[in-house]
C-alpha cells in the first residue's frame, strides 16, 4: 500500500473519530481545542506510525485509530489540565443569569449534568461497584466481542457502522452483538445485583 492509499484508508474513519473525541474530551478544554483539531492529530500520527498500523492485521485499524486517539486526548489533558501554566481551571467564562435561562440563547447551562452529580456516597459506592463489575465481565469476552460491545455502546455506531468498521457483513455484525451480549448477560449473572428476577 503506498502512501496515498494509506491515508485515504485513514481517512474513511475521519467521522467516526470525530463522534469519538466530540463526547470524549473535556469541556474545560473545549476552549483550547475542537474535536477537529484531536482527529487531525490523531491522523497526522498515524500517518507516522505505519509500523504499527502494519502489525496485527487481526485488529481492525478503526480501533489502532481509537488507541491513538485517546493516547492524543490523555496528552493534552496531561499538558493543560496538570500542567500549572495558564490554568484551564481559571479560563471559565461567567454568563448572566438571564443568558443561561434564555430560551432563544445558545448557551445552553449543564443542569442536567449537575443534578446527576448530586448523589449521596452509598450511591457513589454503589455505581462505582457496577462499573467495576461490568468491566470486568467485559474483560472476560473474547477480542471480537468486547469490539463489537465497544461500537455499540462506547462509540454509539449502528449495526452498519459497526460491520463497516470490523469488514463483516451487518447481518454478521448483529449475529455477533447478540451473541456478545448473552455473553455479559451470564458472565454477570454471577453477580447477584445483575440477576434477572
Amino acid at each position: 500500500m503506498n502512501k496515498k492509499e494509506y491515508k485515504e484508508e485513514l481517512e474513511q474513519y475521519r467521522q467516526h473519530l470525530l463522534s469519538l473525541a466530540e463526547r470524549n474530551l473535556k469541556p474545560i478544554l473545549l476552549k483550547r481545542f475542537s474535536p477537529e483539531d484531536i482527529v487531525q492529530e490523531t491522523l497526522a500520527g498515524a500517518c507516522s506510525k505505519e509500523d504499527f498500523f502494519e502489525s496485527n492485521p487481526d485488529i481492525p485499524i478503526y480501533f489502532k485509530l481509537r488507541i491513538l486517539l485517546f493516547q492524543t486526548i490523555k496528552d493534552i489533558e496531561r499538558t493543560h489540565l496538570l500542567s500549572q501554566k495558564r490554568d484551564a481551571f481559571k479560563e471559565i467564562e461567567i454568563h448572566p443569569m438571564n443568558e443561561a435561562t434564555d430560551e432563544n440563547s445558545t448557551y445552553t447551562a449543564p443542569f442536567d449534568k449537575f443534578a446527576a452529580s448530586i448523589t449521596g456516597p452509598l450511591t457513589h459506592i454503589s455505581k462505582l461497584d457496577r462499573y467495576a463489575a461490568v468491566k470486568k465481565a467485559l474483560l472476560t469476552l473474547p477480542d471480537n466481542d468486547k469490539q463489537i460491545l465497544e461500537l455499540r455502546h462506547f462509540d454509539e455506531m449502528s449495526n452498519t457502522e459497526c460491520a463497516e468498521v470490523l469488514h463483516i457483513t451487518p447481518k454478521a455484525a448483529s449475529i455477533r452483538y447478540v451473541r456478545a451480549l448473552q455473553k455479559l448477560q451470564q458472565s454477570l449473572n454471577e453477580i447477584t445485583e445483575f440477576r434477572q428476577q
